[in-house]
């Protein structure tokens, strides 16, 4: 990190040549290096003047949102003083939905830098369940927002999807009920089709026929959506509440490495207690065997191909810029669907698309050089002020 905090000290001291307090656009530019800095979680003399320019005080309440799926939980961050429009912030695969400590992070980020963000809980993304009903709810939830004036002054919104959100979030942005409240939609680390993600994730073979070893995180969030395929019936839960005690062990390890031993050490006690076949596929979930699993779940890829409810690349109907925004080494879902999805995209709506190496899958957490922090900068400027 010493490379990119003496970079990032460089990138703040050409902003206050370029006159920072003086003009709006260096301001901006300002105000979009402070959130990556926040974001990163870089920390130091400069950074944290950066940081903290212009920041304002945030206040937090809950609301509640009527949604084809039932109530759901929303979260709203408003800035003391608001400096662009609001963000409906969609978190990705998650049983923590809205109060996920790194979308919290997020939010906050965001909304200190003057941008008033709610986050709306997606039922089925807390039970890792991949349905129609995740954009159905996205769409809602827009339309709640988009429908607030104290939130939404000219109507409109920001759709920003995290992981398998971001490219809902853009399948939710053409539906005719919203897409003409959508002021634009952000994509980190999302997908233009989820049929070709399961398969990237079952086999580790790109669209363009290269390798990658995934992440075993991704092909288990598929174990869960096909459970009721690859064992009987009355499997079926037993075998979910398993993958769920694995899963959460999985979050707690970035946290609480003690909770999170405990938690698998508890998925390891529930797969003896499994009748075949289950006994065999939670044995590839506890030892990380992302070979056995993918080849056990790809014949069960069924029914996903070609639903423009969870692919934005099977009939986009956005008419908002869309930004897309992705992690060079991403593994759990591959940079290149961002790539294809832009090339969907082009000559439709603006596109404005990021491939870095600076942000694993939806973390900005890498360091790289001064041309590619840059570019980040000014990807989130274009975003924060769109």
């Amino acid at each position: 990190m010493t490379r990119t905090r003496t970079v990032l000290r460089l990138v703040f001291l050409a902003l206050v040549l370029i006159g920072v307090a003086s003009t709006p656009i260096a301001g901006r530019y300002a105000r979009a290096t402070g959130f990556v800095l926040r974001a990163a979680g870089l920390h130091g003399t400069w950074q944290d003047r950066i940081a903290r320019f212009q920041n304002t005080t945030v206040r937090t309440s809950d609301a509640t949102i009527d949604a084809r799926v039932g109530r759901v939980r929303a979260r709203i961050y408003r800035p003391a003083i608001v400096r662009g429009r609001t963000l409906l912030v969609t978190g990705g695969v998650h049983a923590q939905g809205i109060d996920e400590p790194r979308l919290k992070k997020l939010a906050r980020d965001l909304a200190v830098g003057g941008t008033p963000v709610v986050t709306a809980e997606v039922p089925d993304l807390l039970q890792y369940r991949i349905t129609p009903n995740l954009t159905d709810t996205i769409e809602d939830a827009a339309a709640w927002v988009a429908a607030q004036p104290a939130l939404a002054p000219d109507g409109k919104i920001g759709l920003f999807g995290v992981s398998f959100a971001g490219g809902l979030s853009i399948a939710a942005a053409g539906r005719p009920s919203i897409r003409d409240h959508i002021a634009l939609v952000l994509s980190f680390g999302g997908h233009g089709d989820i049929d070709r993600v399961m398969r990237y994730l079952s086999t580790g073979i790109h669209p363009n026929g290269a390798t990658r070893p995934p992440h075993d995180y991704g092909v288990v969030v598929i174990l869960m959506n096909v459970a009721d395929r690859v064992v009987p019936p009355e499997q079926v839960a037993p075998l979910r509440t398993a993958v769920t005690a694995f899963m959460n062990a999985s979050h707690l390890d970035m946290v609480d490495k003690a909770a999170a031993q405990r938690e698998f050490t508890h998925a390891r006690e529930l797969q003896v207690t499994l009748p075949e076949p289950s006994r065999t596929l939670m044995g590839y979930v506890n030892d990380r065997n992302v070979k056995g699993l993918g080849a056990a779940v790809l014949p069960h890829l069924t029914g996903y191909a070609n639903d423009a409810a969870l692919s934005p690349d099977v009939a986009p109907g956005v008419r908002a810029p869309v930004f897309l925004i992705h992690g060079a080494d991403d593994n759990v879902v591959p940079a290149i669907e961002s790539r294809l999805l832009a090339d969907r995209l082009r000559g439709q709506v603006p596109v404005h698309l990021l491939i870095t190496p600076l942000i694993t899958h939806a973390e900005v957490d890498r360091p790289s050089s001064a041309k590619d922090i840059w570019r980040l900068i000014s990807f989130w400027y274009a975003v924060l002020n769109t």
